[in-house]
């Protein structure tokens, strides 16, 4: 099925492409954001360049991030191995 490989295609191109945008921000000494469906509307991961994780939502004014938990770098090594990065 032609569609269904095409996709898959698109698929792996974007997924490269993120990983490579993951990689520049970490090496430039700035977080990457994970949005994942897993977490509540509002909250994503923010990955740091010092390997550590932080769950955060967005501040109240909506022009920085309010820290909800920061992970240890065992969970945030663990997240990273379920997310695949």
């Amino acid at each position: 099925f032609a569609g269904g490989c095409q996709r898959r295609t698109i698929e792996e191109r974007t997924r490269k492409a993120i990983l490579e945008l993951r990689k520049t921000k970490l090496i430039s000494g700035h977080p990457f954001m994970i949005n994942t469906e897993e977490l509540p509307v509002g909250q994503c991961w923010l990955e740091y360049p010092d390997g550590y994780i932080h769950l955060v939502t967005l501040s109240k004014c909506k022009t920085d991030f309010e820290i909800i938990r920061v992970l240890s770098i065992e969970e945030s090594n663990s997240l990273r191995k379920s997310l695949g990065i």
